[in-house]
Protein backbone atom coordinates (compact mmCIF):
# COMPACT_ATOMS: atom_id res chain seq x y z
CA UNK A 1 0.00 0.00 0.00
CA UNK A 2 1.07 3.73 -0.84
CA UNK A 3 -0.22 6.78 0.60
CA UNK A 4 0.39 9.81 -0.34
CA UNK A 5 -0.43 13.09 1.45
CA UNK A 6 -0.78 16.62 0.62
CA UNK A 7 -0.44 19.72 2.39
CA UNK A 8 2.06 18.06 4.39
CA UNK A 9 3.78 21.05 5.21
CA UNK A 10 0.62 21.97 7.12
CA UNK A 11 -0.43 21.34 10.71
CA UNK A 12 -3.54 19.02 9.41
CA UNK A 13 -1.28 17.19 6.54
CA UNK A 14 2.17 17.19 9.01
CA UNK A 15 0.03 15.71 12.01
CA UNK A 16 -1.45 12.69 9.25
CA UNK A 17 1.93 11.36 8.67
CA UNK A 18 2.86 11.30 12.49
CA UNK A 19 -0.09 9.29 13.31
CA UNK A 20 0.66 6.57 10.71
CA UNK A 21 4.21 6.24 11.18
CA UNK A 22 3.30 6.22 15.04
CA UNK A 23 1.00 3.74 14.25
CA UNK A 24 3.23 1.47 12.45
CA UNK A 25 2.79 2.25 8.39
CA UNK A 26 6.10 1.62 6.92
CA UNK A 27 7.63 5.10 6.02
CA UNK A 28 8.71 3.89 2.36
CA UNK A 29 4.80 3.49 1.76
CA UNK A 30 3.80 7.50 2.88
CA UNK A 31 4.89 10.09 0.71
CA UNK A 32 4.37 13.55 2.15
CA UNK A 33 4.03 16.73 -0.24
CA UNK A 34 3.98 20.23 -0.21
CA UNK A 35 4.63 23.55 -2.35
CA UNK A 36 8.00 23.37 -0.23
CA UNK A 37 9.63 20.63 -0.12
CA UNK A 38 12.33 21.88 2.04
CA UNK A 39 10.18 22.00 5.07
CA UNK A 40 9.60 18.24 4.72
CA UNK A 41 13.00 17.66 5.15
CA UNK A 42 12.37 16.27 9.05
CA UNK A 43 10.29 13.63 7.58
CA UNK A 44 12.19 12.56 4.92
CA UNK A 45 15.03 12.07 7.58
CA UNK A 46 12.49 9.71 8.79
CA UNK A 47 12.34 7.44 5.91
CA UNK A 48 8.95 9.51 4.31
CA UNK A 49 9.43 10.21 0.91
CA UNK A 50 8.51 13.62 -0.16
CA UNK A 51 7.77 15.03 -3.36
CA UNK A 52 7.36 18.73 -4.33
CA UNK A 53 3.23 19.15 -5.13
CA UNK A 54 1.09 22.69 -5.87
CA UNK A 55 -2.34 23.03 -6.42
CA UNK A 56 -1.65 25.46 -8.79
CA UNK A 57 0.79 22.88 -10.66
CA UNK A 58 -1.26 19.90 -12.30
CA UNK A 59 2.20 18.26 -13.83
CA UNK A 60 3.31 18.43 -10.23
CA UNK A 61 0.58 17.23 -8.71
CA UNK A 62 0.32 13.98 -11.20
CA UNK A 63 4.17 13.23 -10.55
CA UNK A 64 3.55 13.57 -7.16
CA UNK A 65 1.09 10.73 -6.82
CA UNK A 66 2.65 8.40 -9.54
CA UNK A 67 2.12 4.81 -8.09
CA UNK A 68 -0.28 5.94 -5.06
CA UNK A 69 -3.03 3.39 -4.06
CA UNK A 70 -4.71 6.10 -1.95
CA UNK A 71 -4.00 9.90 -1.94
CA UNK A 72 -5.33 12.18 1.12
CA UNK A 73 -6.53 15.87 -0.76
CA UNK A 74 -6.50 17.93 2.62
CA UNK A 75 -7.95 20.75 1.37
CA UNK A 76 -6.10 24.26 0.79
CA UNK A 77 -6.26 27.07 2.57
CA UNK A 78 -6.77 29.39 -0.20
CA UNK A 79 -10.54 30.48 0.25
CA UNK A 80 -12.32 31.08 -3.49
CA UNK A 81 -9.33 29.91 -5.40
CA UNK A 82 -10.14 25.76 -3.67
CA UNK A 83 -12.26 24.84 -6.53
CA UNK A 84 -10.22 25.13 -9.54
CA UNK A 85 -6.99 23.87 -7.63
CA UNK A 86 -9.12 20.56 -5.98
CA UNK A 87 -10.40 19.67 -9.31
CA UNK A 88 -6.58 20.09 -10.80
CA UNK A 89 -5.61 17.27 -7.51
CA UNK A 90 -8.55 15.06 -8.72
CA UNK A 91 -7.66 15.32 -12.24
CA UNK A 92 -4.34 14.13 -11.66
CA UNK A 93 -4.82 11.60 -9.21
CA UNK A 94 -7.43 10.11 -12.04
CA UNK A 95 -4.39 10.94 -14.31
CA UNK A 96 -1.95 9.25 -12.13
CA UNK A 97 -3.84 5.92 -11.41
CA UNK A 98 -4.69 6.38 -8.21
CA UNK A 99 -7.47 4.31 -7.02
CA UNK A 100 -8.95 6.33 -4.08
CA UNK A 101 -8.90 9.71 -2.91
CA UNK A 102 -9.59 10.86 0.51
CA UNK A 103 -10.57 13.98 1.20
CA UNK A 104 -11.00 16.68 3.87
CA UNK A 105 -14.19 18.32 3.66
CA UNK A 106 -16.81 20.22 6.29
CA UNK A 107 -19.83 19.06 8.32
CA UNK A 108 -22.97 18.35 6.83
CA UNK A 109 -20.79 19.81 3.12
CA UNK A 110 -24.21 18.93 1.04
CA UNK A 111 -26.86 20.61 3.12
CA UNK A 112 -25.55 23.30 5.59
CA UNK A 113 -25.45 27.08 4.88
CA UNK A 114 -22.25 27.77 6.44
CA UNK A 115 -19.92 30.46 4.76
CA UNK A 116 -17.24 28.28 3.56
CA UNK A 117 -18.87 25.06 2.64
CA UNK A 118 -19.72 26.17 -0.74
CA UNK A 119 -16.15 25.04 -2.28
CA UNK A 120 -16.30 21.67 -0.50
CA UNK A 121 -19.81 20.81 -1.87
CA UNK A 122 -18.46 21.34 -5.31
CA UNK A 123 -15.31 19.41 -4.75
CA UNK A 124 -17.18 16.73 -3.54
CA UNK A 125 -19.32 17.05 -6.44
CA UNK A 126 -16.30 16.90 -8.56
CA UNK A 127 -14.36 13.83 -7.13
CA UNK A 128 -18.23 12.08 -7.47
CA UNK A 129 -18.24 12.96 -11.00
CA UNK A 130 -14.52 11.21 -11.66
CA UNK A 131 -15.72 7.81 -10.83
CA UNK A 132 -12.57 7.38 -8.35
CA UNK A 133 -13.37 5.16 -4.77
CA UNK A 134 -13.63 7.89 -2.06
CA UNK A 135 -14.03 8.79 1.33
CA UNK A 136 -15.54 12.00 2.38
CA UNK A 137 -13.86 13.39 5.60
CA UNK A 138 -16.47 16.26 6.68
CA UNK A 139 -14.59 17.81 9.41
CA UNK A 140 -16.28 20.05 12.00
CA UNK A 141 -14.93 23.03 13.42
CA UNK A 142 -11.29 22.97 14.97
CA UNK A 143 -10.54 23.93 18.26
CA UNK A 144 -7.19 25.80 17.06
CA UNK A 145 -9.30 28.24 15.11
CA UNK A 146 -9.73 29.93 18.38
CA UNK A 147 -5.81 30.55 18.78
CA UNK A 148 -6.42 34.19 17.78
CA UNK A 149 -9.28 34.88 19.95
CA UNK A 150 -7.42 33.20 23.11
CA UNK A 151 -4.72 36.09 22.87
CA UNK A 152 -7.39 38.54 22.62
CA UNK A 153 -8.57 37.33 25.41
CA UNK A 154 -5.39 37.32 27.59
CA UNK A 155 -5.16 40.99 26.12
CA UNK A 156 -8.74 42.18 26.94
CA UNK A 157 -10.48 39.84 29.33
CA UNK A 158 -13.65 38.82 26.37
CA UNK A 159 -14.54 37.15 23.75
CA UNK A 160 -16.09 39.09 20.88
CA UNK A 161 -18.79 36.87 18.97
CA UNK A 162 -22.16 37.42 17.28
CA UNK A 163 -22.60 33.73 17.15
CA UNK A 164 -25.35 34.33 20.03
CA UNK A 165 -26.34 31.01 21.37
CA UNK A 166 -24.79 28.58 18.84
CA UNK A 167 -22.85 25.97 19.80
CA UNK A 168 -19.64 24.52 18.52
CA UNK A 169 -18.75 20.55 18.31
CA UNK A 170 -14.92 21.25 17.96
CA UNK A 171 -12.29 18.53 18.06
CA UNK A 172 -8.29 19.15 17.90
CA UNK A 173 -6.11 19.12 14.53
CA UNK A 174 -4.86 16.04 16.18
CA UNK A 175 -8.28 14.02 16.49
CA UNK A 176 -8.89 14.79 12.42
CA UNK A 177 -5.58 13.92 12.18
CA UNK A 178 -6.05 10.73 13.56
CA UNK A 179 -9.54 10.14 12.30
CA UNK A 180 -7.79 10.18 8.53
CA UNK A 181 -4.40 7.99 9.37
CA UNK A 182 -7.28 5.88 10.86
CA UNK A 183 -8.92 5.90 7.02
CA UNK A 184 -5.49 5.50 5.43
CA UNK A 185 -4.85 2.51 6.76
CA UNK A 186 -7.44 0.35 5.65
CA UNK A 187 -8.75 2.37 2.88
CA UNK A 188 -11.04 -0.21 1.56
CA UNK A 189 -13.07 -0.38 4.85
CA UNK A 190 -14.44 2.90 3.96
CA UNK A 191 -14.64 3.08 0.28
CA UNK A 192 -17.28 5.79 -0.79
CA UNK A 193 -18.20 6.91 2.71
CA UNK A 194 -19.52 9.88 4.26
CA UNK A 195 -18.20 10.47 7.58
CA UNK A 196 -19.20 13.36 9.38
CA UNK A 197 -16.78 14.07 12.24
CA UNK A 198 -17.51 16.59 15.25
CA UNK A 199 -16.06 16.71 18.74
CA UNK A 200 -17.88 14.99 21.68
CA UNK A 201 -19.40 17.70 23.50
CA UNK A 202 -20.98 20.60 21.88
CA UNK A 203 -20.38 24.34 23.87
CA UNK A 204 -21.60 27.41 23.56
CA UNK A 205 -19.39 30.67 23.46
CA UNK A 206 -19.82 31.42 27.46
CA UNK A 207 -18.10 27.58 27.86
CA UNK A 208 -15.53 28.59 25.78
CA UNK A 209 -14.87 31.84 27.83
CA UNK A 210 -15.06 29.75 30.82
CA UNK A 211 -12.28 27.54 28.86
CA UNK A 212 -10.67 30.10 27.63
CA UNK A 213 -10.10 31.55 31.42
CA UNK A 214 -8.80 27.96 32.72
CA UNK A 215 -6.41 27.92 30.16
CA UNK A 216 -4.82 31.65 30.75
CA UNK A 217 -5.54 32.10 34.56
CA UNK A 218 -7.76 35.03 34.57
CA UNK A 219 -11.33 36.21 34.02
CA UNK A 220 -12.90 35.98 30.47
CA UNK A 221 -16.19 36.79 29.67
CA UNK A 222 -18.65 37.18 26.33
CA UNK A 223 -19.31 40.16 24.72
CA UNK A 224 -22.18 39.52 22.44
CA UNK A 225 -22.71 41.53 19.28
CA UNK A 226 -25.06 41.79 16.96
CA UNK A 227 -23.61 40.95 13.10
CA UNK A 228 -23.06 44.54 11.73
CA UNK A 229 -21.71 45.78 15.12
CA UNK A 230 -19.31 43.05 14.83
CA UNK A 231 -18.26 43.84 11.62
CA UNK A 232 -17.63 47.06 12.29
CA UNK A 233 -15.47 46.34 14.87
CA UNK A 234 -13.47 44.44 13.02
CA UNK A 235 -13.03 46.78 10.00
CA UNK A 236 -12.06 49.28 12.87
CA UNK A 237 -8.92 47.29 14.01
CA UNK A 238 -8.11 46.92 10.74
CA UNK A 239 -9.85 43.70 8.69
CA UNK A 240 -10.64 44.29 4.95
CA UNK A 241 -14.40 44.51 4.73
CA UNK A 242 -14.39 41.08 2.92
CA UNK A 243 -12.29 39.26 5.54
CA UNK A 244 -14.69 40.89 8.26
CA UNK A 245 -17.85 39.83 6.55
CA UNK A 246 -16.27 36.18 6.15
CA UNK A 247 -15.48 36.09 9.99
CA UNK A 248 -18.98 37.31 10.66
CA UNK A 249 -20.98 34.91 8.29
CA UNK A 250 -18.47 31.99 10.46
CA UNK A 251 -20.45 33.32 12.97
CA UNK A 252 -23.57 33.28 11.47
CA UNK A 253 -23.34 30.08 10.87
CA UNK A 254 -22.74 28.81 14.29
CA UNK A 255 -25.61 30.96 15.70
CA UNK A 256 -27.53 28.93 13.20
CA UNK A 257 -26.47 25.49 14.22
CA UNK A 258 -24.24 24.55 11.65
CA UNK A 259 -21.48 23.62 13.66
CA UNK A 260 -23.35 22.32 16.64
CA UNK A 261 -23.50 18.59 15.80
CA UNK A 262 -22.47 15.96 17.45
CA UNK A 263 -22.19 12.74 15.66
CA UNK A 264 -20.09 10.61 17.76
CA UNK A 265 -18.49 9.34 14.32
CA UNK A 266 -14.99 11.00 14.93
CA UNK A 267 -14.20 8.85 18.91
CA UNK A 268 -15.67 5.84 17.25
CA UNK A 269 -13.41 6.23 14.32
CA UNK A 270 -9.96 7.30 16.41
CA UNK A 271 -11.14 4.80 18.93
CA UNK A 272 -11.00 7.12 22.10
CA UNK A 273 -12.96 10.51 23.21
CA UNK A 274 -12.08 13.81 21.46
CA UNK A 275 -10.00 16.58 23.36
CA UNK A 276 -11.49 18.80 25.38
CA UNK A 277 -11.81 22.20 24.40
CA UNK A 278 -9.55 23.67 27.73
CA UNK A 279 -6.95 20.96 26.65
CA UNK A 280 -6.20 22.44 23.13
CA UNK A 281 -6.55 25.99 24.15
CA UNK A 282 -3.89 25.31 26.94
CA UNK A 283 -1.48 24.33 23.91
CA UNK A 284 -2.17 27.36 22.10
CA UNK A 285 -1.11 29.70 25.41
Amino acid sequence: MSVVITGATGHLGRLVVEDLLAGGLPADQITATGRDTAKLADLSAKGVSTARADFGDPASLKAAFEGADTVLLVSGSEVGQRVDQHRNAVEAAKDAGVGHIVYTSVLNAAETTLILAPEHKATEEIILGSGLTYTFLRNGWYSENYEQQLHQARETGTVLTSAGAGRVASASRSDYAAAAAAVLRDPAAHANAVHELSGDTAWDFGELAAAMGEALGRAVTVTNVTPEEHEAVLTGVGLDEGTARFVVGLDTGTREGELAATTGELSRLIGRPTTPLVETLRTLV
